[in-house]
């Protein structure tokens, strides 16, 4: 595994997304697990796919969990469907899928807002053979407008993330402009200006995106930023993407967020995935 450069990691934050990291673990048993591999942010997918609306105890023991652990949580995706696993997001989906995202909506704001979580992604859903694409995208603006006033109330904002063509040919928002242009029409429908850019370097790069000019144009509209390496979605260091010099463009540009870990960790155990990141840089 190749060495990361310190000099353009220096000032980057990371956060460790426990949805794909740390999952050999029970779900209660992975913040404390990122915490002892020397990391003070979490972030997690929906961690309910069968249920968007829990039981309060699932919610608290989660909740104790992250507390216990010392870490804070900077982002929490709404009900996605079965992630992982087929599906990409619920709320462009007519019917019953639909339905679970809207009854997600404030559960989810209220467990982020309980821990001080700022940041909730909104997966926008496949394509599906039953539904009018523009029927689609209209149900899709007013479940994210729904979301990005619940995100404003507890001063979150939004998240519309563009996915990859390969690993997802049914997602409608494959590149950074087409996720930029809802976020756009969520901003305007609202009024709120709290819908951003959710870059995920991995994702872009994998649809064959200019990742410079990407950074160049779209920084300043984004939220967040999730990095794995390319091909193989594993650590940084195992694929062939400059992701210490991007990063460092990031900066340059103006991005001071986090920086998520979504990448898998291999054939060993998630604690042994971070040798690229020397433990006073996490």
């Amino acid at each position: 595994m190749s060495a990361f450069d310190l000099d353009a990691a220096a000032d980057q934050r990371f956060s460790v997304n426990l949805s794909i990291l740390f999952t050999e673990l029970p779900l209660l048993e992975r913040p404390a697990a990122a915490a002892a591999a020397g990391f003070s942010a979490v972030e997690l997918w929906w961690p309910w796919p069968g249920s968007p609306t829990p039981g309060p105890t699932g919610l608290d023991a989660l909740k104790k969990a992250i507390e216990d652990a010392g870490v804070q949580l900077t982002g929490l995706n709404f009900y996605a469907g079965q992630l992982p696993g087929p599906d990409r997001g619920a709320l462009s989906v007519p019917g019953e899928e639909s339905d679970r995202f809207r009854a997600n909506i404030d559960v989810a704001a209220d467990f982020a807002a309980s821990l001080g979580c700022g940041a909730l992604n909104a997966l926008y859903g496949n394509r599906v053979e039953e539904a009018d694409p523009a029927e689609q995208d209209a149900l899709a603006l007013e479940n994210l407008v729904l979301a990005a006033r619940a995100a404003d109330r507890i001063g979150a904002v939004l998240l519309v993330e563009a996915l990859n063509k390969p690993e997802s040919p049914l997602y409608p928002l494959v590149s950074a402009p087409d996720a930029v242009a809802v976020a756009d029409k969520v901003n305007a429908m609202t009024g709120l200006g709290n819908a951003k850019f959710l870059m995920d370097l991995y994702h872009l790069s994998m649809n064959g995106e200019d990742l410079p000019r990407v950074i160049e144009q779209f920084t300043s509209r984004t939220g967040h930023v999730q990095i794995a390496d390319s091909p193989g979605r594993g650590a940084p260091g195992t694929g062939s993407l400059p992701l210490a010099q991007l990063l460092g463009q990031l900066r340059k540009a103006g991005y001071d967020g986090w920086v998520g870990l979504e990448y898998k960790p291999g054939g060993g155990p998630s604690s042994g995935a971070f040798e690229w990141l020397p433990r006073e840089l996490r």
